[in-house]
């Protein structure tokens, strides 16, 4: 079978007891993703850098595909737990990056005035395939040379 898009075990998480993401319903835009570990989220001060949740995971996509990765609706009412980068974007070439493999991280905030626990298994977000399209006129000729952060090096 010819991989398409699926979602992995990034290298040196194997046998942790991760879940690969699922849809829950068959309507379902996105796969739920799960914590590796338990964390906690400070309580929001000025200046400080957002929390990074670990999942363990990695995506593949095809070339003209990304994941779009997303807060559940839940955790900015429930949990005050919002996403830094509002919405995240995972290039197709992150994928096995020689950094961190293309590890899947959630960067939040917590807007709440106490610490908030993320334990492991804690649905955290969701992860959506996306087709995108480039202009007539592009020239886009870089490579990937690190994980996290990395596409403005």
């Amino acid at each position: 079978m010819d991989k398409k898009r699926g979602f992995e075990i990034a290298k040196g998480f194997e046998n942790l007891g991760i879940n690969l993401p699922v849809r829950k319903t068959k309507k379902s835009a996105g796969y739920d993703v799960e914590a590796l570990e338990d964390t906690i989220i400070p309580a929001f001060k000025p200046g400080q850098k957002p929390t990074l949740v670990k999942t363990g995971l990695k995506a593949y996509c095809e070339d003209d595909e990304y994941i779009m990765i997303c807060n559940r609706s839940s955790n900015p009412g429930k949990r005050g737990l919002v996403m830094a980068n509002g919405v995240g974007i995972i290039d197709s070439d992150y994928y096995g990056n020689i950094d961190n493999d293309g590890h899947i991280m959630f960067a939040f905030y917590n807007v709440f005035d106490h610490d908030v626990e993320i334990k492991k298994g804690d649905a955290i977000g969701q992860a959506i395939f996306m087709k995108y399209f480039v202009t007539d006129d592009d020239n886009a000729e870089g490579k990937r040379i690190g994980g996290f952060g990395s596409t403005s090096k």
